[in-house]
Parts: structure tokens; sequence; C-alpha cells
């Protein structure tokens, strides 16, 4: 190693080749790195969707689900199956084992599906996908007051349409409106009067909706292709239609016996935007898209098209870029600080140039990092930049103490080269003992399994690749440039002129600060440290006891409750959201009518708040908007609440305080199976869950009941 550094010393070309190689190519790394909001992961789950039109929850349990249940028990690389049945459909999740491959995996299980003997009658053909790894974006209402839903879905359609032109969306999401059919009511008396039956029109319609080729002709000089083409989309397409032509030459159209007309079907689908009824509009960014990219063009979008229309407005509700903007901006202040901090403590106490270099070290680490990212598939994400800002605190630690004892050397009369080699060679073992421990430390997450381990793992990986690349540069790049640097040389007194002159002057005046530096670090390590060791080492076993004494009193605070534990600490929200879940069967105007009460009351708690902290006559109003949500099914609502940004409203104000007012003016919702209020949440899920498993379902309810 010692004739490494001293090579690396002589060759001044070779350090800056290696160090301009990192920052220029970890710049462009940078650059090129994706942004997405967790870290990108490979889906292990595969989804079996059912459509069963007209159907119970039991009929689609026990006609459907527990029939494929049946066929995938024992099926090799599983993991966990699960099922909800609920009306009209239902859905299994079959979650795939580590180390499988999940494109082998998805034609096991449709095989095992095709071998079920017999589904119901009446049921749609089944979708056996993988699931995509799609990450929202960015999500946005339109809505307008007094717009009918039908106007709400053309404007919706063509706001998907451009939004599918830009370059960087691909993946949209349109809810907040049922699907759309045609309805033929057909008058009784009317369909007597023509002498007709029901089965003739209904077999005059299904004859006439056609779309088949008929083969082609081929002359000698063309081709032609044969095709019917009759199908309609509009109910005025289809009320001009043929349903009986006589003899006499009478024509009985489908108008003529029955009302025809465009409508939204029966499912149970709406959402309202502050009280209005709107569409949902999702976009989502799939592994090869970028986060913040893709949200910054919605958003440009938004503003063109708020700018173009009054009685129609685009409105964002969550955007998930800014708090990933956020985590970015933070990384960039902590560096600037940190870079600010060792250039000011290390001139205080040591030397301005000397303090120069290791600040240097801090962006050639990062930009070595970037440099290795794209290879082990680290994105800009919030753990990713966690990670990041966690290494700024320790990657400086062994630049400065090199640093330091560098200048020790070259203080005892030694040449600046000769510091460098013996000032790096005395600390080495330290240097790079450290450094190991604390990769092996967070190494770690890449050996955990699940969610975390795979969440977790892009930490480790970022804050090893810095601390690595921090560790090139502390041995090599550093005593390289302090060997060459003026901080080891006698420095002239003879004025200079120019910027020189004024650099001198600067650098005079900083010589007068680095004195008073000494005079603090002497006061300290003879007044202060050193009796404090003397002590310490003639009372060892008084010294020891201390940390035994506080090594019991934590561990006796946590067994008492005093410090309480979790896995991870409940995350802060700007989001309330409450869930309300009816009994199969509820119609939609029951469950409507609940979730419409509850928002009336969340208006009344939140006014009563922002009056209380915020004040009436304030131009920030606590709520920034309200959506509600009916469906899917006649039986589910919700309601979403946007609180102003936390740095926005009052430290007394959080999630958890608005969302309890609201459930005690609520009260107790009688005959909902459930009714949440969530302010936040774990990250992982709740602390505990348990699941009751069994083949009867009346002694699964009573084991529920059990206390």
């Amino acid at each position: 190693m010692r004739k490494l550094i001293a090579y690396f010393i002589k060759h001044s070309v070779a350090v800056n080749i290696v160090m301009w190689t990192f920052l220029i190519f970890g710049a462009v790394g940078a650059y090129n790195l994706k942004s997405s909001f967790f870290p990108l992961i490979d889906s292990k789950n595969i989804n079996i969707n059912v459509t069963y039109p007209g159907a119970s929850p039991q009929e689609v349990e026990e006609g459907i689900v527990l029939k494929i249940e049946d066929n995938l028990k024992g099926l090799n690389g599983i993991e966990r199956v699960t099922s909800t049945s609920r009306e009209n459909s239902g859905n299994i999740n079959i979650e795939i084992q580590k180390g499988k491959d999940i494109d082998f995996m998805l034609l096991e299980i449709k095989n095992a599906v095709d071998r079920v003997p017999s589904f119901p009658i009446g049921m749609e053909p089944l979708i056996v996908a993988k699931q995509e790894a799609l990450r929202p974006t960015i999500s946005f209402a339109i809505s307008g007051s007094n717009i009918p839903l039908a106007t709400l879905k053309q404007i919706g359609r063509q706001v998907e349409n451009d939004l599918r032109g830009i370059d960087g969306i691909s993946q949209i999401q349109i809810s907040g409106y049922p699907a759309e059919e045609i309805e033929i009511a057909i008058n009784e008396t009317n369909l007597l009067a023509y002498n007709l039956s029901f089965s003739e029109v209904s077999s005059a319609i299904n004859q006439s909706s056609l779309i088949t080729t008929g083969g082609t002709i081929k002359t000698d000089a063309e081709e032609y292709l044969i095709r019917a083409n009759s199908r309609s989309y509009y109910a005025d397409e289809l009320s001009n239609l043929v349903v009986k032509s006589e003899a006499s030459g009478l024509i009985i159209r489908l108008k003529d016996i029955a009302v025809v007309r465009d409508q939204f079907s029966e499912t149970s689908n709406a959402n309202f935007f502050n009280g209005n009824l709107s569409i949902n509009i999702t976009i989502t960014s799939t592994n090869t898209e970028d986060l913040i990219s893709s949200a910054e063009k919605a958003k440009e979008y938004i503003e063109e098209f708020n700018q173009k229309y009054d009685n129609v407005q685009l409105s964002v509700v969550r955007d998930l870029s800014v708090t990933l903007t956020q985590r970015k901006d933070l990384l960039s202040e902590n560096a600037v600080i940190g870079m600010i901090l060792v250039l000011m403590f290390l001139s205080l106490f040591l030397n301005t140039r000397l303090a120069f270099w290791v600040a240097v070290g801090l962006p050639v680490a990062f930009a070595g990092m970037f440099m290795f990212a794209a290879y082990f598939n680290v994105t800009i994400n919030v753990l990713s930049l966690f990670g990041m800002i966690i290494v700024i605190g320790i990657l400086v630690d062994d630049g400065i103490v090199i640093a330091e004892n560098i200048y020790q050397h070259y203080e005892k009369g030694k040449t600046p080269e000769q510091a460098a080699i013996d000032g790096v060679m005395e600390v080495l073992p330290a240097i790079v003992s450290a450094i190991l421990t604390t990769i092996l430390a967070f190494s770690i997450f890449l050996f955990l399994d699940g969610r975390i381990g795979e969440f977790f793992g892009e930490v480790s990986v970022v804050v090893i690749l810095t601390l690595v690349v921090s560790l090139v540069e502390a041995l090599i790049i550093l005593p390289a440039h302090l060997a060459h640097s003026k901080a080891l040389r006698k420095q002239s007194n003879t004025p200079k002129e120019g910027i020189a002159g004024v650099f001198q002057r600067v650098f005079s005046k900083l010589r007068y600060i680095n004195m008073f530096g000494d005079k603090v670090m002497t006061w300290l390590r003879d007044k202060l440290y050193s009796p404090t060791l003397r002590f310490a080492l003639k009372y060892k076993f008084l010294t020891f006891s201390f940390f035994i004494v506080f090594l019991i009193l934590t561990k006796a605070s946590f067994d008492s409750g005093i410090i309480r534990g979790a896995f991870f600490p409940t995350i802060a929200s700007d989001r309330i959201s409450i869930s309300l879940n009816m009994p199969n069967g509820t119609t939609e105007k029951v469950t409507d009518s609940i979730i419409s009460f509850i928002e009336t009351k969340a208006i009344e708690v939140t006014k009563e708040i922002n009056d209380e902290y915020i004040g009436e006559d304030s131009e920030k109003y606590l709520v920034e908007n309200m959506i509600k949500n009916i469906g899917p099914g006649s039986s589910t609502a919700s309601l979403a609440i946007n609180l102003l940004p936390g740095e926005e409203r009052p430290n007394e104000i959080t999630s958890a305080l608005v969302s309890n007012r609201i459930q005690e003016r609520v009260g107790a919702i009688f005959g909902a199976e459930s009714l949440v209020f969530g302010s936040g949440g774990n990250f992982g899920g709740s602390p505990v869950s348990i699941s009751l498993l069994g083949n009867d379902i009346i002694e699964l309810k009573a084991a529920k009941l059990f206390r």
C-alpha cells in the first residue's frame, strides 16, 4: 500500500485523471438516473380477476374461486394465495416464492386454471396476468360546477389522448364513471301491435351487431376483401335498425317499438371533488420512465388547460414528485452545509487549504457513487436519497483524520511527500477498519427477505458505494493533493499584488483564526480531556460501572414501557382517508347518504379547527380539497381529505387530530361492516395482522366475535 500511495504522490497527473473521471462520469451517471418514489422492484404477484355479473359473493366464492384455489394447491413455487369475493366479481392474488421465475409460474398457473372442469354460465372470461410494477406519479381531478357526467367523460377522454401524446407518459388510468351501455326499453303495447315477440327483437339486434369477414375475391387486376361491419356504438345509430320488413313494404324499426338511449351502467362508480361531480385521472410510471419528469410535464399540461377553460378545471389531488423533490433539496442543502462546516472548522483548527482538499472529498465520493449506481439498478427515490443523507455525516471523517495526521507529520519537520506517506500509513488500519465496520453494518439489509430487504437494500447499496469511493479518495487522491499543496509549504510574508495579494491577505487573517483555534484546542486537551482520561484510566472499575448502569437503566426503561418500541414509527401524513364498507347488497343510495353525512361532519370539523388554529380571516385554509368516491360496488365508499402541507400549517394541527375529531363528531354508524379513519400509517402495514382460516363462514364469523 505504501508503494501505491507513493506512486500517486509522485505522479500527480494520474491523481487528477482519477478525480476528474469520478466527477465527469459521476455527473453523467447522476443525469441519467431515473427517479421513482420507491426503489424499482420486479413484481412477484400474479392476479386472477373474475367477473360474474349478477352473482352474490357466495356464488363467486363457491362457483369460481374455490375451484381455482383447489387446483393451485400443491403447485411448486407458490408462497401464498389470498382471494376476495364480492358482488359481481372476485380476485385471487398469488405470491411467488423468492428466486422463482415469475414468467414460468404464470404459465403454470394458467395451466392450473385451465384444468378447472366447469365454470358458471354467464361468467366472463378469466384474466390471469402478472401484476405489473406501476407506480403512481400524479393524479388530478376534472371537475366543474353543474357539468353532466357524460360531458366530463368526453373531456376526460380528450385529456387522456393529449397526455398520451406527451413523451414519457404512457400509463394513464381514468376513474369516476361506470361503463357505458345502450339501453333498449321495449314498449309491450307496440310490440303486440306489430305482432312481434321479444325473442325476434333480440335476434334482430344480435344479427345486426356483426363485424366479420367473408373471404376475398381475386381478379386479374385487383383483390377484394368481403367484410360485414354493421355494429352500432351509439343509441341514435341503433334506433334505425330494421327489426322486421313485410312483403307489403312495411318496415318496422327498433325506434318504433322501443326507447333507445345511451346511458351509464348501474355499476356504482362516482367521484366528487369538493362537492362537484368529477373524473379522476392517475398517471403511473413504469420502470423505464422518470417520475419527476412525467409529473412536471403533466403539471405543465394542467396549467395550460386551466388557462384555456374557465368552466372546467384540472386540480391536482396527489403529486408524489413533491416529496421526492423536497428530499433532493434537503440532500443538496445538507451537502452544502456539510462542506461549509468542514471548511470552517478545519480552517479554525488546522489550515484553510487543508480544509479545502478534505471538503473536495465530499463531491468526489458522491460522483463515484453515481458512476456505479446504474449497474446496481439504483434510482433517485426517497430511500436512496435517505441513504445519501445518512452517509453525508460519515464521509469526511476519514479525510479529516488523514489530513490532520499528515499535517502533524509535516510539523515534525518531514518533507510534504514523506509526511503524506507516513501520515496515511500510520492511520491506515484504523481508517480501513472503521469504513469496513460501517459497510458491514449497512450490508445487513442486503440479506433481509421480503419488502423491507428489497426496499432498504438500496440504502445499503448507496451507502456502501459512497464509502468505498470515499476510502479510495482519502487514501490515494487526498494525500497526493496535500503533498503538492501549499498547505504543507512555508508561506512567504512578502505582500503580493492583484488577486494573489487579496487571497494572501485573506489567508493571513485566517491564520489568526487558526492561532485562536489552536489555543482553544490546547485548552480542551490540557484542561478538560486529559484530566478526564487520567481519571478514567486510574479508576477503571468505576468508569466501566457508569456504562453498565446506563445500559441497565435503558433496558429497564424498555421493559417498563417508559421507552416504547416500534419496528417503524408512524408516518405523518397530510392526507386523511375514511373508508366505509356496508354489508353486501346495500343500495347505492344508502351508502351515498352515509358517506355524504360523514363529509358534512368533516367540513364542520375542519372549519372549526381552521378558525381555532389558523384564523377565520387567514388567506390559507386548512383543507385543500375533499374527494368523495362511491364504489367499486354499491356497498363501499371512501372520503379523502387533503390538508395543507405540514410546513404550511401550525404544528398543533396533525392529521391524527383532525381524524380523531371527525370520528368523534360522526359517532357510531349502525349497520356498517367497517368504518376506518386513517391519518397516516406504518411502513410495511399494521404491527399485528391476524387471519382466520376455515371452510365454514358461520364458524369464522363466530370466531371473529369471540373474546
